[in-house]
């Protein structure tokens, strides 16, 4: 296992596997949004009406980030791979939680909080390994650092990139998300029609399409319960065992 003949899984995850982490979500009633809403720090106009603000929220989102731990669900998908199975990991979080557990194929769809990048020239990031950005940090061309966070209104420049991991996936996994954010929910429909989708989330009873496996568990519960099975086996399905 692990070249790339061996069977592919791809980790589709969301706010949810965060959450069990002790990152707040942006939908929960207590989250993020309750205190500041979407528009006054999470997009180009708010950064350009005061950026001063939007440093200070990321500055504290990313405290948040360096204070959490990765928990079981990260820590399984780690494991898998470094037992030889073939795993990439597209998350919509931008945390860098699955790197922590030991994940070395991880594609960021919406940026990564320990990165500020130019805010004239997207190719040119720099990382955040202490601290924040302060308003008078700039790149290298002589402008303002913003954080490296795909904010609402803006592209999402690494979606072709996951629509190709997507179409090479033996297996799909999603974890921890609501399956409402586009354009990742769309992801799904990339994958090989023969490749089985299974959703863990405590609510995939009611979040799941049509076709798609549901897992009503935590995934600190869900995806350990999985990798064991598959790491017993050697081989990625879907014990019956498991499945609601």
């Amino acid at each position: 296992m692990g070249d790339h003949t061996s069977p592919h899984l791809v980790v589709l995850s969301g706010a949810g596997i965060s959450a069990e982490s002790g990152i707040q979500t942006f939908r929960a009633a207590d989250g993020l949004w309750a205190d500041h809403p979407i528009e006054d720090v999470a997009t180009p106009e708010a950064w350009d009406r005061d950026p001063e603000r939007v440093l200070r929220f990321y500055d504290a989102r990313r405290d948040q980030v360096r204070r959490a731990r990765p928990n079981a669900a990260h820590k399984a998908l780690a494991q898998l791979e470094r037992r030889g199975f073939r795993v990439s990991v597209i998350t919509q979080n931008i945390d860098d939680l699955h790197e922590r557990a030991g994940s070395r194929r991880v594609l960021h769809l919406h940026g990564e909080i320990f990165q500020a990048r130019s805010s004239v020239d997207p190719r040119m990031c720099y990382p955040l390994r202490r601290g924040g950005i302060r308003l008078g940090d700039v790149c290298d061309k002589g402008s303002q650092l913003r954080p490296d966070v795909v904010w609402f209104g803006e592209a999402v420049p690494h979606f072709a990139d996951a629509c190709a991991l997507v179409a090479e996936a033996d297996l799909l996994l999603v974890v921890g998300t609501s399956l409402a954010v586009m354009p990742a929910a769309s992801l799904l429909h990339q994958a090989p029609l023969d490749a089985p989708c299974v959703l863990v989330d405590p609510e995939a009873g009611a979040l799941a399409p049509p076709g798609v496996t549901r897992i009503s568990r935590p995934a600190g519960e869900g995806v350990p319960r999985l990798v064991r099975h598959w790491q017993r086996e050697g081989r990625l399905w879907l014990p019956e065992t498991l499945l609601d």
